[in-house]
C-alpha cells in the first residue's frame, strides 16, 4: 500500500538529511508503528505519505513515496485527500469548522459524497469515539483530548484507505485512548485500512501493532519488523518491556496480559522486598531505557534555591480549595471540590477527558472566576489579584507551552520573563541554562523539540518565583528520556518547597513523582489519596507494573530493578 524507495528528506538549512536511506513496504490492511526517540524525523517520515513533505513544508525529498499507486511528488496534498487521511500533532491546526457535527462533515463534503451517506457516517463516528453527546458543543469549549478524538473522526468519515496519525493518543485519557485504539484495529481487520502512527506512549499502543519501524537514531537507517523483535533493540520501549527485560523473559511482553502469565516467578522473588515505605512517599524514579544527558541538579538547585531566599515567607497550606463550582456554558464544570495543596508535595490530577482538570488549574491561576465557593493561594485571591503580583504566587504551563512563547529567542523570551516578574536580569537565563545546558540565545522558540519548549516554558514561569506550579499535560509529545528528565527536574523543584500539581494522563509519570493523586470525574472528586493506594486499586489509572504485580504495590521498574540488587534476608550485603 505505502511504499517508500530509497527516501531521504533535507530541509533548508540544514546540512544533514532529516530521514534518510528508507527503503521498506507497509502492506495493506496492516497498522505499523513507527518508533524511536525525539528528533529522528518521524514526523517527516509521516509527512511525506500525505504530501506534506515537501508540498507545504519545504525541502528537497530524494526516492520516491508511492500510496496505492500514487507519486506523493506529483500529487499535493488536496490530491491525495481521499485517499490518505492525516492527524498530526496539533489537533487545532486541523479544524475548519466551528462544532463537532459540522467537523466531522467537512471532509465528505469537500469530496462531494451525498447527503445520506455523509448523515450515517457522522453518526456512526459519533458513536464509535463516544461524541455523540457533544455533536452540537463548538469545538473551542471542549477540552485537549475531547478535540483529538474529533480529530480523529474528521478524517475517519470520508473512509481513506490510509491512515497516517501523529501522537493520537498523547492528549487522552487511558479509557478514551483504548476507546480509539479500538477502533483503529476494527478499520484494520474489518475494512482493511492501512494505518501509520507514530506515539511515544508506547505502552498504549505497540501490542496493537501489526509491524514496528524503527528510527533508532538520525543515522541509523530505518528496520521493519514485528513488534517483539523491534522492541528487543529499540533504544525507546514501554515499562512493561523494560520490565520483561530485566526479569530476561523471551519473547518479550507486549501488554499487561503477557506479563502477567509470566509473572509468578518475578513475584516470589520479590515477595521478601514489597515496599512498606510511608503512604505518601513518591515511587523511586524511573531511568529512562536510552541514556539521556544527566539532570544538571547542582545548577537547578542553586538556581531555586536563588530564588527561594529572594521570597517572603510563606504559609503553611500553599492553595485552598473549598466547595468550589464553576459553571460554563451552562455546563457544571466543577462541582463541590475541595483541595488543599502544600509546599513540597505534588498532586497528580487525573480523569476522563472533559472532567474539569483543566478548569480546576485555571482556576487556581485566575484565570477562570469561581461560580460558587473560595479559591486562596497563599492567602490571594486569583481572579481578584493582578497578574504581575499573580505570577509571583502560582504559575502555569499549559498544555501547549508555545502559548506562552512569543519571542523570537530565547535570550528576548527570558528578558521579557525577567521584566514581567521584576526579577534581576540574568534570573530567567540562569533556569534556562540550568534546564536547557547548551542552547543558545539566538535559538528561536520554534527550532526547540517538544521537551526544550516545555524546560523554556518552565523556566519563564518560575522566574516569577511562584511556590505554587501548575503543569498541563507536560509530557504530551516527549519521549522516555525527555520524560524522564522532566521527571527529575519537578522532584528538584519539589525538594525545594515548591507545591506542585500536574494535570495528566500520564499514569506511568504519576507513578514515578507524585506523593498523591485526585481523580475528577463530571467535575467532581471521586478519590483523593496517597498514590500507591488510589492507583493500584484502579483499572484505568494503574502504571503497567502495578498491574502486571498486584497485589504486591510495585509502581515503577526501579522499584522492582533495586530490590533484586539488594541482597536477600538474612544474607549479608
Amino acid at each position: 500500500m505505502i511504499r517508500f524507495e530509497q527516501v531521504s528528506v533535507t530541509y533548508e538549512g540544514h546540512d544533514r538529511p532529516t530521514v534518510r536511506d528508507l527503503d521498506l513496504t507497509v502492506p495493506e490492511g496492516e497498522l505499523v508503528l513507527l518508533v524511536g526517540p525525539s528528533g529522528v524525523g518521524k514526523s517527516t517520515l509521516l509527512g511525506t505519505v500525505s504530501g506534506l513533505v515537501p508540498h507545504f513544508t519545504g525541502g528537497v525529498l530524494r526516492g520516491r513515496v508511492t500510496v496505492d499507486g500514487r507519486d506523493t511528488r506529483t500529487h499535493k496534498p488536496r490530491e491525495l485527500a481521499d485517499l490518505v487521511g492525516t492527524v498530526g500533532q496539533d489537533p487545532l491546526a486541523h479544524f475548519v469548522t466551528d462544532t463537532v457535527e459540522d467537523e466531522l462533515a467537512y471532509g465528505m463534503e469537500s469530496l462531494g459524497l451525498a447527503p445520506h451517506v455523509m448523515r450515517r457516517r457522522v453518526e456512526e463516528t459519533l458513536d464509535l469515539l463516544g461524541l455523540a453527546d457533544l455533536r452540537d458543543r463548538p469545538i473551542a469549549t471542549l477540552s485537549g483530548g475531547q478535540q483529538q478524538r474529533v480529530a480523529i473522526g474528521s478524517v475517519l468519515t470520508p473512509h481513506p484507505k490510509v491512515l497516517v496519525l501523529d501522537e493520537p493518543t498523547s492528549a487522552l485519557d487511558p479509557a478514551a485512548a483504548e476507546e480509539v485504539l479500538s477502533v483503529l484495529q476494527r478499520l484494520v481487520h474489518d475494512l482493511g485500512t492501512t494505518v501509520l502512527m507514530a506515539e511515544h506512549r508506547l505502552e498504549r499502543v505497540v501490542q496493537y501493532a501489526d509491524r514496528v519501524i524503527l528510527m533508532a537514531s538520525p543515522s541509523a537507517p530505518p528496520l521493519l519488523g514485528g513488534p517483539a523483535e523491534m522492541m528487543a533493540v529499540s533504544p525507546v520501549h514501554p515499562p512493561v518491556v523494560t520490565l520483561g527485560r530485566l526479569a530476561s523473559w523471551d519473547p518479550l511482553p507486549l501488554s499487561v496480559r503477557d506479563a502477567r502469565r509470566r509473572a509468578a516467578g518475578l513475584r516470589a522473588r520479590l515477595a521478601p522486598y514489597v515496599p512498606r515505605e510511608p503512604a505518601d512517599a513518591p515511587a523511586a524514579p524511573e531511568r529512562p531505557a536510552a541514556p539521556a544527558r544527566p539532570a544538571p541538579d547542582r545548577g537547578l538547585r542553586a538556581a531555586l534555591a536563588r530564588l527561594r531566599r529572594d521570597s517572603a515567607p510563606r504559609p503553611k497550606d500553599t492553595a485552598v480549595v473549598a466547595r468550589l463550582g464553576v459553571r460554563r456554558a451552562r455546563v457544571d464544570a466543577l462541582r463541590e471540590v475541595d483541595l488543599t495543596l502544600a509546599p513540597g508535595r505534588t498532586v497528580a490530577l487525573m480523569g476522563r477527558n472533559g472532567a474539569g482538570k483543566s478548569t480546576l488549574l485555571n482556576t487556581l491561576v485566575g484565570m477562570v472566576e469561581p461560580t460558587t465557593g473560595t479559591v486562596a493561594v497563599n492567602g490571594r485571591t486569583p481572579h481578584r489579584t493582578p497578574p504581575r503580583e499573580l505570577i509571583r504566587e502560582v504559575g502555569l504551563v499549559p498544555q501547549e507551552p508555545r502559548d506562552l512563547l512569543y519571542a523570537d529567542t530565547v535570550a528576548a523570551e527570558c528578558a521579557a520573563a525577567d521584566a514581567d516578574a521584576d526579577a534581576d536580569p540574568g534570573t530567567c537565563r540562569e533556569l534556562v541554562t540550568a534546564l536547557l545546558p547548551g542552547v543558545p540565545d539566538d535559538t528561536h522558540p520554534r527550532d526547540l523539540s517538544e521537551g526544550q519548549r516545555l524546560a523554556l516554558a518552565l523556566a519563564v514561569v518560575l522566574t516569577g518565583r511562584p511556590p505554587l506550579l501548575l503543569l498541563d499535560e507536560p509530557t504530551r509529545g516527549l519521549d522516555y528520556a525527555a520524560k524522564a528528565r522532566l521527571a527529575e527536574v519537578l522532584r528538584a523543584l519539589a525538594a525545594e518547597g515548591h507545591a506542585i500539581v500536574l494535570a495528566t494522563h500520564d499514569v506511568e509519570l504519576a507513578a514515578e513523582i507524585a506523593h498523591r493523586v485526585v481523580i475528577l470525574a463530571d467535575g467532581e472528586v471521586v478519590a483523593d489519596g496517597p498514590t500507591a493506594d488510589v492507583v493500584v486499586s484502579s483499572p484505568s489509572f494503574a502504571p503497567q507494573v502495578s498491574k502486571v504485580l498486584a497485589p504486591d504495590p510495585w509502581l515503577t521498574v526501579t522499584q522492582v530493578r533495586e530490590a533484586l540488587a539488594r541482597p536477600a534476608p538474612g544474607e549479608r550485603a
